[in-house]
């Protein structure tokens, strides 16, 4: 005595806090603690308060047997920002699951290739080894700062992003080349620092969820007995790799809109082609070669200067793809089966059409108009809206593979 920080819910401050601070001073001539976090309270999802006359509860037990006690705590924690209430919704605890289920996976992957007993970084780093790294120490002081300010949520949503996004569906993906390579330099400095990014991520993951947290560090290479008694992770000056991580940010983005414009013509990954970057930074692309070979679909890439783009746009044979660093070409003709492809749009316009006519009909009868709830009407003139837009998108793609 005294404490340090007072946690509690905005309604019972007079009733709690306020005494406690009076009993305090009176008993004890000296505050009790220094800081009170006034957090907002937890209601139902229909934004009512929980009690048990109402029977709208809901019984964190039940919970932790669903969908465990890391899931239930790091989705009433994602779910908090500072003096506001929040609404339970049971599909976010199942959310929380699949995060903890990702987290798991990826352990899981990287313990199946691992070939190292200790955690430390390799001498020499590739670029997206610099690149994680220089995003991880962002993420800490970032993290840090937000847990100085009691900003939890904001923590908490930091973290789950750089664990699902950056590490587990980019870096792990980014790496998978080198751990399958013959090259054992390059596959023990990727396993180095795929060990030492998820013990940084795990410490600063592990006050939001422990169990999972702890049962993960445990099996990993790590130094010391318990992640509850390890070292807070710190931001390293030496980490800061301003232009790898530009770099390799300009390959994410440009390997992102690739993979979108493949889905959007319905051409799978299998469907390899030849590839041509044009940029203004051609060295960028060049040092990411690898990675448009391995998750952009590509069977070779030519990269040249931004000058060769001009050439390249009048073409029609070519499908063109743009990010703010580069313009990217690949050729229709092998992206494309053009009697398929044909097909394809001539039934979908078929579909489409009659999806028009019906909601046109629909809508031209004053009867349906005037009696229907204004919900229902405006949600066929919703539905006929984007059937018009579908058919115009596709009699464009039509024109184009009949040019």
């Amino acid at each position: 005595y005294p404490t340090d920080v007072l946690v509690t819910g905005y309604d019972i401050i007079f009733f709690w806090v306020a005494r406690m601070i009076f009993s305090a001073c009176e008993q004890m001539h000296q505050i009790p603690f220094h800081t009170v976090l006034i957090h907002g309270l937890i209601r139902d999802p229909q934004g009512k308060k929980m009690s048990k006359s109402a029977g709208n509860g809901v019984d964190p037990i039940e919970m932790i047997d669903r969908f465990g006690a890391d899931a239930l705590r790091f989705n009433i924690i994602t779910g908090n920002s500072p003096g506001n209430d929040m609404r339970f919704y049971t599909e976010r605890c199942e959310a929380m699951r699949n995060f903890a289920n990702k987290i798991w996976n990826a352990s899981r992957f990287l313990m199946m290739n691992l070939t190292i007993d200790k955690c430390q970084l390799p001498q020499k780093l590739e670029l997206e080894d610099k690149w994680i790294l220089s995003k991880l120490n962002t993420v800490i002081r970032e993290v840090t700062e937000n847990m100085d300010h009691y900003e939890l949520g904001v923590a908490a949503q930091k973290i789950y992003d750089f664990i699902w996004d950056t590490y587990c569906d980019w870096y792990i993906e980014l790496t998978k080349t080198r751990l399958y390579s013959e090259n054992e330099t390059s596959k023990l400095a990727a396993q180095k620092v795929l060990v030492y990014v998820l013990d940084q991520v795990l410490r600063l993951l592990h006050p939001f969820m422990p169990f999972i947290t702890e049962e993960i560090w445990q099996a990993i290479p790590h130094e010391g007995k318990f992640l509850i008694s390890a070292e807070w992770p710190t931001y390293r000056e030496e980490f800061a790799f301003g232009a790898e991580e530009s770099s390799m940010q300009q390959i994410i983005e440009a390997i992102t809109a690739l993979r979108a414009r493949r889905a959007e013509m319905n051409v799978p990954m299998s469907k390899k082609v030849n590839l041509t970057i044009a940029a203004a930074q051609p060295e960028v692309f060049a040092a990411g070669k690898a990675f448009f070979l391995r998750l952009a679909g590509a069977e070779d890439v030519k990269v040249c200067g931004m000058e060769a783009a001009d050439a390249a746009s009048g073409d029609d044979g070519l499908v063109e793809v743009t990010t703010h660093a580069a313009r990217l070409f690949m050729p229709l003709a092998e992206l494309v089966d053009f009697e398929k492809e044909l097909a394809r749009i001539a039934k979908e316009k078929e579909n489409c059409l009659k999806q028009i006519a019906m909601f046109e009909s629909k809508l031209s009868n004053e009867a349906f108009v005037s009696r229907a709830p204004e919900k229902v009407v405006s949600d066929q003139k919703e539905k006929l809206a984007k059937n018009q837009a579908l058919l115009a998108q596709l009699i464009e793609s039509e024109k184009r593979l009949k040019k």
